[in-house]
């Protein structure tokens, strides 16, 4: 599908130039089935490295597209209930750029989760056979020992090495070339998106012997779903440290001494986020007017604090559910389709309802 490979194409270098112009099907085509200088010279806003890299690794690049599309609906899952939803993708490209024009707990979420979406497409597409450069784990071989006692390494572990360097050098080149204080701050964010995916590196075997006994073992190394990787940054981002440049300008230290110095798996942040209440080109907020609450939430989700105090408005509408299930043997769930009437709740817009930019 030519629309499906340009919309992934197009989202590709989002994850590295913040904003660029769309790409057509038939630009997709041509670079498709021409050269791979071609198609990678033709990619707005690569650098130098990202265009070698490219070059060399043409397949490479629609696995990364659809580690675009896995982070970004990790994204949005897990702000769906926060004034900034990540959404600044769907409802206007340039949006998301200006959020990582700062050194935010966002920007420091999306660099994090879109570097482990990397790691995870490309380490996923070496197992699949789907990469020229790369394939199963090589160093899972022969015999090992755990917890369990002796099995053998068999299957095909991820190779989630591979895929970490792979990203490393793609992702990362976008900022070698900068040094300054927004550089450090995305080359550690990027890193601890890159460590998240490893870490949730399982081992799982497979029993051979009578009767299916664990006589004998063969096990090999596989990545977890991704939203073990979107849940554990997530609480990295709840607990994100903000940071100042130390005195050398090679690092940073933290801005209040009383909090811990992060770690490599912490995420780090500059700036304090804007409060993404009202619509504001400047720092990416589409605001929070039209948005569904929780008329009886505490939490962020709620009609209080997503509608930042202006209020909301509720409509009654109708809508088809599943209702009066029943288990019949063997073996089905049968339902019957029931009208339900709920209120629903959107924040009301403010009284200035258009667009607020600095400029």
């Amino acid at each position: 599908n030519m629309n499906f490979l340009s919309g992934i194409w197009w989202s590709l270098p989002l994850v590295l130039v913040w904003a660029i112009p769309p790409v057509t099907s038939s630009w997709w085509y041509m670079g498709a089935v021409g050269s791979s200088r071609v198609m990678c010279d033709n990619v707005p806003g690569l650098v130098s490295r990202q265009r070698q890299l490219c070059r060399r690794h043409p397949e490479a690049m629609l696995s990364i597209g659809r580690g675009v599309a896995a982070w970004t609906a990790e994204c949005q899952h897990q702000f769906r209930r926060h004034r900034w939803d990540c959404n600044a993708l769907e409802r206007g490209q340039r949006l998301l750029g200006r959020v990582l024009l700062r050194s935010s707990r966002e920007s420091a979420f999306v660099h994090a989760i879109s570097s482990a979406g990397v790691v995870f497409a490309i380490t996923r597409a070496c197992s699949q056979g789907e990469l020229k450069s790369c394939s199963c784990d090589p160093k899972k071989k022969g015999s090992a020992k755990d917890s369990k006692g002796h099995f053998d390494w068999g299957g095909c572990s991820d190779n989630i090495d591979y895929g970490i360097k792979f990203a490393r050098a793609f992702v990362d080149a976008k900022e070698w070339k900068g040094k300054d204080a927004r550089a450090l701050m995305n080359l550690h964010n990027n890193r601890a998106g890159r460590k998240a995916v490893k870490r949730f590196l399982k081992q799982e075997c497979k029993c051979h012997g009578v009767s299916g006994s664990c006589t004998l073992r063969t096990c090999w190394l596989a990545m977890a779903d991704f939203r073990k990787t979107g849940d554990y940054l997530w609480k990295k981002y709840n607990g994100a440290i903000q940071v100042v440049m130390n005195q050398d300008g090679t690092g940073f230290t933290v801005a209040n001494k009383k909090f811990k110095k992060p770690t490599k798996n912490d995420l780090v942040y500059f700036e304090s986020s804007p409060d993404y209440c009202i619509r504001d080109r400047d720092v990416g907020s589409l605001g929070t007017a039209g948005r569904v609450c929780n008329q009886t939430s505490r939490g962020m989700d709620s009609c209080e604090v997503m509608c930042c105090g202006r209020g909301y408005d509720t409509s009654r509408v109708s809508r088809m559910t599943k209702c009066e299930c029943k288990f019949h043997w063997c073996c089905a769930v049968r339902c019957q389709d029931c009208l339900e009437v709920v209120d629903i709740h959107t924040c009301k817009a403010p009284k200035s309802a258009g667009w607020i930019s600095q400029t």
